[in-house]
């Protein structure tokens, strides 16, 4: 790692923060009283901004870039946008004024934020105004958006960009959306904080030594202490942004030196397109700009800490610290992670910014200064770093981080997380990483060992094995000496180091035992081979010599010189050439005895010895050049592609094919992707082989599958059938259930021994049988699925030909028809015949009920034999409602109740109480229909308001039901209480079954207790007493009923309900059921809400019909209007307006509220009758009408309160308002029909009739199917 520096500058004041916009291009600096805005680029002060009125601490800038805050000793934060305007500004500590204070009492004027004038007034409001006079800010008394001390830290949500600003006491929460802060107070002065990557908890580091961890809403989860206490102040504080580190914490605590871990596919290799260094070919550092990885970053709740205590340590978003705490030796001021978390900047009183890994190792120092660093930040996404010290410099570094890697034969090891070394083998693919928790400074690879440098020691490992595949290392040596070398290579038994123009060559031991000086700057070292301690190097100069040395040979040997510095160099298998690139990537080749140019090459990448040649890559393409022809000869690339082949990687093995393969490799590249049903590649390499008779396949399996087909099955047996593999693609069409399809294939190839094991042939023929099929005869006609299409269409041209009279014949070719599976056919025939009766017969067997029952409207006669067959398919494809519906349409009322009453007993045993209300509504309305029969009405008129009621009391108790059992209710506690109390006001004696009791008093205890009913209350909670109660309930009620003793012993009068025609206040709990106390008026009530709807139901007078009724009503003559005057008095203090009534005016009443008058006293209920001069006057907009079919008489209700909106369902009559609650409640019910408006059947046509007149009256059919019962 080397750090070079951009550009420098020098502020007048210490540089207490830092801040980034998040796409690097500027620089936020705190610098005295102003932010300092610089360009990353070239460090050109861009502008400085004022705005505060005493010493800057914080910036931050918030993760979308369009807006950043700072914080001062001026007890303010404001808001800038990226275009560095300030557009808020959250004032320090005001004092509320009296109310005899002037209008303006303070001004104030922010010169860097537009003249945006702040004023206080006598409302005790602080507000903001820009120049044109618009509000910006304004605080209300008791929402102060202030701190009470100077700002000491700031920073945004990366998610949410909520602002956390902290200060000595407190800290506070500031989002856009905010009118004022949230604020929190801290029990010890906040130095730092930091968001987690997720936005969800703000981390507080505290003077006491202690990190605080809070919520979005400043609530404390998680406390940590730091040993030292107030000794020990938590400086510094940062969440590491990335998570793909997680496995370096593995083995952190471990005391060795080394960490030897293997795994297959461990990492991807990086990419050689640097130069190969290793102890083979080992070379200079190459320093250039480390890659970007692009690796996906998540959520990594790791938190870095770092006090003045002088540690750094690791903790968990549990508050569990990770390892042990790291000695730095120095006070830091500063933490910062690199962009992908690899990294950590520390900073602090050793004037000096250095580079820790993730997990606390240091690797370096970034750049020495001569102040104390209080701050450090790293760019977004790179590698460059920016550093404020104490006396205003400000620093802005590259780091650049050199490969370090090596290469022998087929094992490379490369340097990872600069602390670890991976080595990979390149034919299996194994991976091992080496875990050496110190800095790598440079690798060697030599057969079977492996040197690593690291800051004070060098370590020598070996294979346990002989075996080529082996990858298990083992320490062999330590060299525990602190060396400074360019180069290092390692042979069998000596370590070989490279100081500039100097060669060192040590034992294992430590020992130095040669040395060999050089006349230029050594720049590349290779290991030719040779016995162990007698190898031999290759070693290029930056003047172009060229030696050759031997370990135990204390002279180099020159073997050439030319006129450009080597770069790399190679020797040929035989010792004969030697190839070397230069400083201009040329490729020159020589041979070594008599030191003649062979030939040279421009802009080679890389090399690797061959004999007799040379392989090189040009342009991706690979050639190789002969030594003695000079001329290139391709290398077919078959051996790779086909590798790619055997792992389905077709678009790789493509890719590779375009360099180089023939014609053969070309098809066997189109074949193997067209059996891995890989269109897109077989058919570019068809395109290559110009095959189209495989392009036509390919394109119409492609519009196949544009058209929605899916079975890859039936796409590979036709591309096997086009290979000739027949039987392989008639077990896929097999296995795919098209049979038929190869049938006809081999019917097609006259394979007729194979069709017939697909599809066995019966025996003798009969007298239909088909002619023209030359080798075989088939006495079924439905035993050759691949000739039924000739023989349906063989079969009705014969039928055709037929005449009606001959009935034989044509029931024949009717009943084969029939076996063909072509039933329109076959009913043409029974048409043609006159057979009505098998005509139905064939509609129901084929279940073409459309056709039946069209069949059946013409014909009545077989009704029967239609809907009773019908029914029973519904009820075997468990749609019993449609089922018990066709039963009574066929006359079978005895099967139509039988299906009800189960319907409903299931119902009810499954707790389906809604369910079990529409079959009781059903119930009841299948009476009402058998009750038009004159001796039966009377006892069907009785079970018709029996199941009403069963209906109305099951729908009720579904929401209590729901309430006791979910964990979460979608009824609102003002609903449960009224469905309660209407059912424990219309319960008979002999409770239903399902329905208990205890949970409608539990409800209704409840319910009642959070509404302030608590005479009701404790009336529910005695009957609970007398009642056996579950034990999940018996603690609650238990608590309630002491509970409920502290209350006072009355009813909330906003519970109290009201009746509309008396206007008495009835008691929450009646004696007398649903009616009212006084007049004995039934309660009308909503089905969704249950609230009291203000209606009063009349009757009309003897003589008057329904028709007559409706009729009267429609006139709806005209009141007489009221006439008001308008009289103005103006005086000299006063101007009066004055609405005076005429006399005419007074006396207008409304003929139907004299109506409502009754004797008091009366315990009988006396109905509201009606006339027809009422009726005359009654608005259509004021009444609902609910049509019963006949016997029942239609029943009218007038509202009372016309302004006030109800619904009404067309098909259950069922009433509701239009709250909002009961909106809430009827959404929440849907979709769970309440009345066949809901669930149409083919018969139904008059509840769809009814449905669509719903709408036309203003009720949507979500609307009235969710609150039909």
């Amino acid at each position: 790692m080397r750090a070079v520096l951009t550009w420098r500058d020098k502020a007048e004041h210490c540089i207490n923060d830092i801040a980034f916009k998040p796409d690097g291009t500027q620089l936020i600096l705190a610098a005295g009283n102003r932010l300092l805005v610089y360009d990353t680029s070239d460090g050109t002060l861009l502008q400085p901004l004022k705005g505060h009125k005493d010493t800057v601490y914080c910036v931050a800038y918030a993760k979308d870039g369009k807006r950043f805050a700072s914080g001062s000793a001026d007890k303010s934060v404001i808001i800038w946008t990226s275009k560095l305007e300030g557009i808020l500004k959250l004032f320090a500590q005001f004092s509320l004024l009296s109310k005899d204070l002037s209008c303006f009492q303070t001004l104030s004027v922010m010169p860097s934020l537009h003249l945006h004038l702040i004023f206080l007034g006598l409302h005790k409001t602080v507000r903001g105004w820009e120049d044109c006079l618009r509000p910006r800010v304004q605080n209300r008394p008791g929402q102060h958006s202030e701190h009470n001390d100077s700002i000491q830290c700031v920073s945004y949500n990366p998610v949410t960009h909520q602002l956390a600003s902290c200060s000595s006491s407190d800290f506070g929460l500031w989002s856009p959306e905010q009118k004022s802060i949230s604020k929190n107070k801290s029990s010890s002065k906040i130095i730092c904080c930091s968001w987690t990557n997720d936005g969800q908890y703000l981390a507080l580091g505290m003077f006491n030594g202690i990190i605080s961890i809070r919520n979005k809403n400043g609530e404390e989860k998680v406390k940590i202490e730091r040993p030292g206490g107030s000794l020990s102040p938590i400086w510094s504080i940062c969440w590491n942004p990335s998570s793909r580190w997680e496995s370096f914490w593995m083995n952190r605590d471990n005391n060795d030196a080394e960490d030897v871990i293997v795994n297959r596919g461990f990492q991807e290799i990086p990419s050689l397109e640097s130069a190969v260094y290793s102890s083979q070919g080992s070379e200079a550092e190459e320093e250039e700009p480390e890659e970007e990885d692009d690796n996906l970053e998540e959520h990594n709740d790791i938190l870095a800490v770092a006090d003045w205590g002088q540690k750094l340590s690791f903790y968990q978003l549990s508050g569990k610290q990770i390892g042990k705490d790291r000695v730095l030796n120095f006070d830091p001021c500063c933490i910062s992670y690199f962009t992908k978390g690899e990294y950590i900047l520390l900073g602090g009183s050793d004037k000096q910014v250095s580079l820790f890994t993730k997990d606390g190792v240091r690797l370096g120092t970034v750049g020495e200064q001569y102040s104390w660093v209080w701050t450090c930040r790293v760019k977004p996404d790179s590698n460059y770093v920016v550093v404020g010290c104490q006396d205003g410099t400000i620093s802005f570094y590259q780091l650049i981080f050199s490969t370090v890697h090596g290469l022998y034969k087929d094992r490379y090891a490369y340097r990872d997380s600069m602390t670890d070394v991976i080595v990979q083998h390149l034919i299996t693919e194994q991976k091992v990483r080496i875990k050496c928790k110190e800095l790598v400074k440079k690798i060697a690879i030599y057969r079977n060992r492996l040197a690593i440098q690291l800051p004070e020691k060098i370590l020598i490992y070996e294979l346990y094995s002989e075996d080529s595949s082996d990858m298990h290392y083992r320490v062999k040596e330590r060299i525990v000496k602190k060396f400074e070398c360019n180069l290092l290579v390692v042979c069998a038994n000596h370590i070989i180091l490279c100081q500039e123009k100097r060669l060192q060559c040590l034992s294992f031991s430590g020992v130095k035992e040669r040395e060999w000086q050089m006349e230029s700057l050594i720049r590349y070292i290779k290991v030719i081979g040779g016995p162990p301690g007698r190898e031999g190097l290759l070693v290029g100069l930056k003047n172009g010599q060229i030696l050759k040395i031997f370990v135990d040979n204390l002279f180099a040997i020159v073997l050439l010189k030319q006129a450009t510095a080597v770069r790399c160099l190679d020797m040929s298998a035989s010792r004969k050439k030697l190839a070397v690139v230069d400083e201009n990537d040329t490729c020159l080749v020589y041979d070594i005895d008599t030191k003649e140019l062979l030939f040279q090459v421009k802009s080679l990448r890389r090399t690797r010895d061959i004999t007799g040649g040379i392989c090189m890559n040009l342009a991706f393409s690979m050639a190789l050049k002969t030594v003695f022809f000079l001329s290139l000869a391709e290398i077919l690339q078959s051996a790779p592609m086909y590798q790619y082949l055997d792992r389905k990687m077709f678009k790789e093995a493509y890719q590779i094919a375009c360099l180089g393969v023939t014609d053969t490799d070309w098809r066997e590249l189109a074949m193997e992707a067209l059996e891995g049903l890989d269109f897109e590649t077989s058919k570019k390499a068809f395109i290559r082989v110009q095959d189209l008779r495989y392009l036509e396949l390919i394109s119409s399996i492609e519009e196949r599958k544009k058209r929605g087909e899916t079975n890859n099955d039936l796409f590979l047996a036709d591309v096997f059938s086009y290979e000739g593999k027949f039987h392989e693609a008639a077990k896929l069409y097999k296995r795919s259930g098209q049979e038929n399809l190869a049938l006809e294939m081999y019917t097609d190839l006259r394979m007729f021994e194979y069709a017939k094991v697909i599809h066995p042939i019966p025996g003798p023929s009969s007298g239909l049988e088909p002619t023209g099929v030359p080798t075989c005869k088939v006495a079924d006609p439905t035993s050759a699925p691949a000739l039924r299409p000739l023989l349906i269409l063989w079969l009705i041209d014969i039928a055709r030909k037929l005449d009606k009279a001959e009935r034989e014949p044509l029931l024949l070719c009717a009943t084969y028809l029939k076996k063909l599976d072509s039933p329109g056919y076959a009913a043409e025939t029974y048409l043609k015949m006159g057979d009505l009766k098998s005509l139905v017969q064939l509609h129901v067997e084929t279940q073409r009920w459309d056709e039946a029952f069209a069949l059946g409207e013409k014909h009545p006669e077989f009704k029967d034999d239609i809907y009773v067959p019908y029914a029973q398919w519904l009820a075997e494809n468990d749609r019993f409602e449609e089922a018990q519906q066709a039963f009574h349409k066929a006359g079978r009322q005895r099967e139509a109740v039988q299906v009800l009453e189960q319907l409903t007993d299931n119902a009810v045993a499954e707790s389906r109480f809604n369910d079990a209300a529409y079959y009781y509504w059903m119930l009841s309305m299948q009476c009402l229909d058998i009750a038009q029969d004159p001796a039966q009405k009377d006892v069907m008129l009785g079970k018709f308001h029996h199941f009403q009621r069963l209906a109305e009391l099951y729908h009720g108790y579904h929401a209590i039901h729901r309430h006791t059992e979910d964990p979460f209710s979608v009824h609102g506690p003002e609903t449960l209480f009224n469905i309660s109390r209407f059912l424990l006001h219309s319960l008979p004696k002999d409770t239903p079954s399902g329905i208990s009791k205890v949970k409608i008093l539990f409800t209704l205890a409840k319910q009642s207790k959070a509404l302030g009913a608590y005479r009701l209350a404790r009336h529910a909670y005695d009957k609970l007493r007398g009642l056996c109660i579950p034990a999940r309930f018996q603690k609650s009620i238990e608590l309630g009923t002491l509970t409920i003793r502290a209350k006072p012993f009355h009813d909330s009068e906003e519970l109290v309900p009201l009746c509309y025609r008396c206007s008495t206040n009835n008691p929450l709990l009646n004696n007398l059921g649903n009616v009212c106390i006084n007049c004995r008026q039934p309660f009308v009530f909503s089905a969704s809400s249950y609230d009291v709807l203000h209606l009063v139901e009349f009757c009309l007078e003897e003589g008057i019909t329904d028709e007559e009724a409706i009729s009267l009503i429609d006139l709806e003559a005209p009141r007489p209007k009221r006439e008001d005057r308008q009289q103005e008095t103006i005086n000299n203090s006063s101007q009066i307006l004055q609405l005076v009534e005429t006399k005419d005016s007074m006396g207008d009443e409304d003929p139907f509220t004299a109506k409502l008058s009754f004797e008091q006293g009366g315990s009988e209920f006396v109905p509201v009758v009606v006339s027809r001069l009422v009726l005359r006057s009654m608005s259509r907009r004021d009444i609902i009408i609910k049509r019963w079919p006949p016997p029942l008489r239609w029943q009218y209700f007038r509202s009372l309160l016309p302004d006030a909106s109800i619904t009404m369902c067309p098909s259950c009559f069922q009433v509701g308002g239009h709250s909002s609650s009961s909106r809430v409640l009827l959404s929440a019910t849907f979709p769970l029909p309440r009345c066949p408006s809901g669930r149409p059947g083919p018969w139904e046509e008059e509840h769809i009739h009814s449905s669509k007149l719903g709408k036309r009256l203003g009720c949507p059919r979500l609307y009235l199917h969710s609150m039909c019962i």
